[in-house]
């Protein structure tokens, strides 16, 4: 489903296991592991032995979700601290990788966003990955000013953390950079800026 029209915006869909794969790579955060062990439910028996899962934890690691992904007993598992710790074994998972990988990432948009990102750097259609939504829906923000990359944006307008200005977070989604569009929201009268309101809880 498009959010306001804007064809640009980020469209999800729900995990299926496709037993066919030579290899499963699937990449969470936080709730997303919960996608995983729904798609678990349906998928054969040998299904994990293919599997590699590298899982970032987050504000969800007192749910031990770690520790149920690695019970599904799969070929290769990864825990990280941080999204931005994780990038680099997923790169390195994606170099190694052969024809017939199949690819699901699950969780919030920052880090769909971001492992989508790496995978189309290695070569791969991002139309041929699995997608799946799941908890928060805090927004990773580029300042259109600046460059500058705004993680974990829940309100609107938020705060460059870079620059300083106050940006209205747009809905205009960037593959390329992974990011949703921030623009000066009082660039013609400056100061004159709505009240802060919680946008993406």
């Amino acid at each position: 489903m498009l959010v306001s029209g804007i064809k640009s915006r980020p469209v999800y869909g729900t995990l299926s296991p496709h037993a066919t794969a030579s290899l499963h790579l699937m990449v969470a955060d936080g709730e997303g592991a919960a996608a995983i062990l729904d798609l678990a439910r349906t998928a054969p028996d040998d299904f994990f032995g293919k599997a590699h899962i590298i899982y970032v934890a987050g504000a969800a690691a007192a749910k031990d979700y770690g520790g149920r992904l690695r019970a599904l007993g799969p070929d290769m598992f990864y825990e990280g601290p941080t999204i931005a710790a994780a990038l680099p074994r997923l790169a390195q998972t994606l170099a190694n990788a052969h024809m017939g990988t199949q690819i699901y990432l699950a969780g919030t948009e920052s880090l769909i966003g971001q492992a989508m990102k790496a995978a189309i750097e290695a070569g791969v259609d991002h139309l041929s990955i699995q997608t799946e939504h799941r908890g928060s829906e805090a927004r990773r923000v580029q300042c259109v000013h600046c460059k500058g990359i705004t993680e974990d944006v829940h309100v609107q307008p938020v705060t460059c953390a870079h620059c300083g200005l106050t940006l209205l977070v747009r809905d205009h989604y960037s593959r390329r950079i992974a990011a949703f569009q921030g623009v000066c929201i009082d660039a013609e009268v400056p100061g004159e800026v709505p009240p802060i309101q919680e946008a993406f809880p």
